[in-house]
């Protein structure tokens, strides 16, 4: 009995270490994507990220002589990379438009509400658990979204729609299945830079973006593209809606970073929001 237990636990804590590694990972690129925005047009400088990601995992995919994954595979994958390239581009905006400790819970829990939504009409009504996350998070997004002095803050609608972006990249990838996630993370990648291409295209702002900010978002791209694998490695080994859950928690990284390096602050209110939306995003999807 002993051995069979100890088994059962490795899946575990795997999933549960990948998960939290795509939370330092993503946290600290939506800061580094974020401040990069203030200085540059969001989704030229998403291109740039995508392209920056697409080299490092393009690189590792190709080195690692991976299956690649099938034609359903590819589509989904691609879907994910569309739907996430987009809201990334999106989520950058907000981050630079308006504080980045406000901005990116909200768009982290209506990501992981989402998910959790879906699988209340596919796999059965979630517990008393979830409930009360998805109570916390409404009380959150309130108190965050709330006007204070006849002015509500800015990029919360931008978080709001980044969010459902980001739900989708979720459910495309659990779609994929279990493929090479070094494949995976390229196709995303790829996915990415075709949307985030075509809008900068549509724009025609071509130069809105400094020789730094291509570096930052080299760098940005990076950093993003291995809390991708990393996600998709906590959701190969264990259930989907813990690694999104787990993975969600990167605003706290984000919240941390703006408060040491940008001096954010909060109103007593606000501050109550944002510990509440992040409370709830654990909650949401334990049941």
């Amino acid at each position: 009995m002993l051995p069979s237990s100890n088994m059962a636990v490795v899946p575990q804590i795997s999933s549960a270490a990948f998960g939290v590694a795509a939370v330092f990972a993503w946290g600290t690129s939506d800061f580094l994507g974020g401040y990069a925005t203030r200085r540059a047009n969001a989704f030229l400088l998403t291109v740039v990220v995508n392209i920056g990601g697409l080299l490092l995992v393009g690189t590792l995919a190709s080195a690692s002589h991976a299956t690649f994954p099938s034609a359903r595979g590819v589509a989904w994958v691609l879907a994910a990379g569309i739907s996430g390239g987009a809201a990334l581009g999106i989520f950058y905006r907000a981050l630079s438009s308006g504080r980045m400790g406000l901005t990116a819970p909200v768009a982290a829990v209506v990501g992981a509400a989402i998910p959790t939504i879906f699988s209340i009409f596919t796999e059965g009504f979630p517990g008393r658990v979830p409930m009360i996350g998805f109570f916390l998070a409404a009380v959150g997004l309130w108190l965050i979204t709330r006007a204070e002095d006849g002015n509500s803050p800015e990029g919360i609608g931008l978080a709001l729609l980044a969010g459902v972006g980001f739900a989708g990249f979720y459910l495309c990838v659990r779609q994929a299945g279990d493929g090479s996630v070094w494949w995976i993370a390229t196709l995303t990648r790829t996915g990415g830079l075709i949307i985030t291409g075509m809008i900068v295209l549509a724009q025609k702002k071509f130069r809105d973006i400094t020789a730094a900010g291509v570096r930052w978002g080299v760098l940005t791209g990076c950093v993003d593209s291995l809390g991708t694998i990393f996600f998709v490695r906590a959701s190969q080994t264990g259930r989907l809606d813990e690694a999104v859950v787990i993975s969600s928690l990167y605003p706290a990284v984000t919240v941390l970073l703006a408060r040491v390096f940008l001096q954010e602050h909060f109103t007593r209110w606000r501050f109550i929001g944002l510990l509440a939306a992040l409370a709830a995003v654990p909650m949401i999807a334990a049941g």
